[in-house]
C-alpha cells in the first residue's frame, strides 16, 4: 500500500501549531519549506548549527506531511480544515508517494569521503578507492560524525598529518570517528567520551567494526592527561569547557578544537587565553580548526 503526502500552505504564525497537529495525528514525517522558493520573494533563514532556528517558518510556508495510507491522509485533511487555527491555511494537494528503494536511495547520498589522498572514510556498501592506504569504515547513524562535515574532515586531516602520542582524548566523541582516526594513526590508549549514551554505544560499535581498541564512556571516564585532546563540539560548550579541556592536556601536548565558525575565533581565543594560546589552524566552508600547544 502506497504512502500518501499531504501538502498544505500556511502563514508563518501557524506553522508550529499546524506541524504539532500533524505530528499528533500520526504523520510519519513533517517538513516545512519556503513556498516562495526559487522566486524573487524567497527568504533565507540562517540559524546557528545545533541551535533552534530563528523562526518556525517563512511568511508563506509549505508544510508537507507523510501518512501511511490514503484513508488516514484524507481523514487528517478533513479534520484540519474544520479547526479554527486552519483559518488562513490552504490544502494544496494529496497524492501517493512513488514507491522507491529507500535503502538504496539513502546509501547513494553517502559516497566515500577523502580526508587526504591516502586517508578515506568509506561506508560499508562501498569499496575503498585504490589510492586509500588508511580507511575508516563508517555508516550514517544516530551519532554525529560521518566524515561529511567540514569540522570532522579538518580534525581527521590534522590527525593524519601529525604524529600521534600514545594517549589521546576525544571529548564529545559522537560516532567516535576522531578517536578511531587517532587509533589508526598510532595512538595506543584512546579515550572517547560523550554526554550522550547513544554516542558512547555508537563509538564502541564503530571502533569494533574498524578493528581498533579504545575506552568509550561518559565524561567521567576522561582521567589524567593526554598528549592530544580533541573536541569537535560547538563554540558555546567549548568556551565553558576551556579549563577542563586544558587541564587534560599534558605539558607540551596539543589541544585541537572544532565546531567553530570563523566569526567566533576571537571569543574562543579570549576564553582560552588564561590557559593557552589558541591559533586558527585551518578553515573550510565557514568553519575553522583551532589548535594550541599547552
Amino acid at each position: 500500500m502506497a504512502m500518501f503526502e499531504l501538502s498544505l500552505m500556511c502563514p508563518e504564525d501557524r506553522v508550529e501549531q499546524l506541524s504539532d497537529a500533524l505530528d499528533a495525528l500520526d504523520a510519519l514525517s513533517v517538513s516545512v519549506e519556503d513556498a516562495d522558493a526559487q522566486t524573487d520573494a524567497e527568504q533565507a533563514l540562517f540559524g546557528e548549527p545545533g541551535m533552534p532556528p530563528p523562526k518556525d517558518g517563512w511568511q508563506r510556508s509549505r508544510v508537507v506531511a507523510l501518512f501511511a495510507d490514503e484513508t488516514l491522509a484524507s481523514d487528517v485533511a478533513t479534520l484540519l480544515q474544520a479547526q479554527d487555527f486552519f483559518e488562513g491555511c490552504q490544502l494544496l494537494a494529496m497524492a501517493p508517494v512513488q514507491e522507491q528503494d529507500w535503502v538504496r536511495l539513502t546509501q547513494s547520498q553517502f559516497a566515500p569521503v577523502e580526508i587526504t589522498p591516502e586517508f578515506w572514510i568509506v561506508p560499508t556498501w562501498h569499496e575503498p578507492p585504490e589510492q586509500a592506504r588508511q580507511v575508516i569504515r563508517l555508516d550514517p547513524g544516530l551519532a554525529f560524525g560521518t566524515g561529511t562535515h567540514p569540522t570532522t574532515r579538518m580534525c581527521l586531516r590534522w590527525i593524519a598529518t601529525h604524529s600521534m602520542p600514545s594517549r589521546v582524548l576525544d571529548y564529545g566523541c559522537g560516532s567516535g570517528i576522531l578517536a578511531i582516526g587517532a587509533a589508526k594513526y598510532g595512538a595506543t590508549e584512546v579515550v572517547a567520551v560523550d554526554i550522550d549514551t547513544a554516542a558512547v554505544q555508537s563509538t564502541e560499535l564503530n571502533a569494533s567494526a574498524n578493528g581498533v581498541r579504545l575506552l568509550a564512556g561518559l565524561p567521567d571516564k576522561a582521567g589524567g592527561q593526554y598528549g592530544v585532546v580533541l573536541a569537535n563540539i560547538l563554540a558555546t560548550p567549548l568556551k565553558v569547557l576551556a579549563p577542563l579541556l586544558c587541564a587534560h592536556v599534558a605539558p607540551g601536548g596539543s589541544l585541537v578544537l572544532a565546531g567553530i565558525l570563523e566569526r567566533q575565533a576571537d571569543e574562543l581565543i579570549a576564553a582560552y587565553a588564561p590557559y593557552c594560546r589558541l591559533n586558527v589552524a585551518g578553515s573550510e566552508d565557514g568553519w575553522i580548526l583551532m589548535t594550541a600547544i599547552v
